[in-house]
């Protein structure tokens, strides 16, 4: 653009005005209106002439559209942003000015009057976004650089996002279709550190003190003797090192055994505690961490500890 046109877009008060107020706040069609007190027809008809100029970027946010001011790096953007940090002796400087720091005020205590009125209901209720899959992924970018042995895994679907991090993950499962079905997962995902190995709960097929952290997802309530496949997990684990179990609290729902391959119905939380302890591992601790809402209403505890 030729400074010729650039001093003829700045030498219109109302286009210098909106130009003062862009470089300051992104600001809708709506809120330029309540600032400079003028129709939508004549905002809009500056704004068409100042984006066509490349003075001005427009953003879709649902049904408003947002305006930012846009200077490149050129003689001319240089020569704009001298023209707009001029002191400006107008008389509706300062009420520009003035009505800017308003609506930018009402932002602010719109947000927070929403957060005050939903306070009490978050995490009871819907939030866009906010889902556990998201949590989830956020997690496993957290792991750090470790040796995990994945009891019970199936395929291994948390393990494979756990060997996007971990030093190294180790699935253990029963089943030759599930070893077979993780390994050709992971070749295929290209996951060198992630390894399947046939065994049981009760006989982990590693060393001692070979893992620094060992997972049990669902898998406890599938052991013949549950005291037994913790003490194995005691075992692997290093001097230090933590286990974890996600299993189901003790419920009535005996179909299970048909439907799911399950030995135990769940366990309870003391009864969790006590076989975790019994094991050697110190701190544990053991809570609900989710409840579903549809029947039989299964409800996941999550257990913690420590190698001491």
């Amino acid at each position: 653009m030729k400074i010729t046109e650039v001093l003829q877009l700045l030498s219109d008060p109302t286009r210098l005005r909106m130009l003062r107020l862009l470089i300051q706040e992104e600001l809708s069609v709506a809120e330029l209106q309540e600032i400079l007190e003028m129709g939508q027809s004549r905002i809009s008809s500056h704004l068409g002439l100042l984006r066509r100029n490349n003075l001005v970027t427009d953003r879709k946010d649902g049904k408003r559209t947002y305006y930012a001011l846009s200077i490149d790096a050129s003689s001319q953007g240089d020569f704009i942003r001298l023209a707009l940090s001029e002191d400006s002796e107008e008389e509706f400087w300062s009420t520009d000015q003035s009505a800017l720091a308003r609506i930018v005020d009402r932002r602010r205590q719109e947000s927070e009057r929403y957060f005050d009125e939903v306070a009490d209901r978050l995490g009871k209720n819907y939030v866009p976004g906010r889902t556990w899959e998201a949590i989830g992924h956020f997690l496993f970018r957290l792991v750090p650089a470790i040796t995990i042995v994945d009891l019970g895994a199936g395929d291994g679907m948390i393990s494979q996002l756990l060997a996007d991090r971990a030093k190294k993950v180790i699935c253990v499962d029963s089943s030759k279709s599930m070893v077979r079905l993780g390994t050709d997962l992971a070749k295929r995902k290209g996951l060198s550190n992630l390894e399947y190995k046939l065994g049981d709960l009760e006989k982990i097929p590693l060393p001692a003190n070979s893992v620094d952290l060992a997972l049990m997802s669902q898998s406890l309530h599938h052991a013949l003797r549950p005291e037994h496949a913790l003490q194995e997990a005691y075992r692997v684990t290093k001097p230090g090192g933590q286990l974890i179990v996600i299993d189901l609290k003790k419920h009535q729902f005996e179909k299970a055994r048909e439907l799911y391959g399950d030995h135990w119905l769940g366990f309870g939380e003391n009864d969790l505690y006590r076989m975790i302890g019994d094991c050697g591992f110190r701190g544990a601790k053991v809570e609900v961490v989710a409840k579903e809402k549809k029947k039989p209403f299964f409800e996941t505890l999550l257990a913690t500890a420590e190698k001491a």
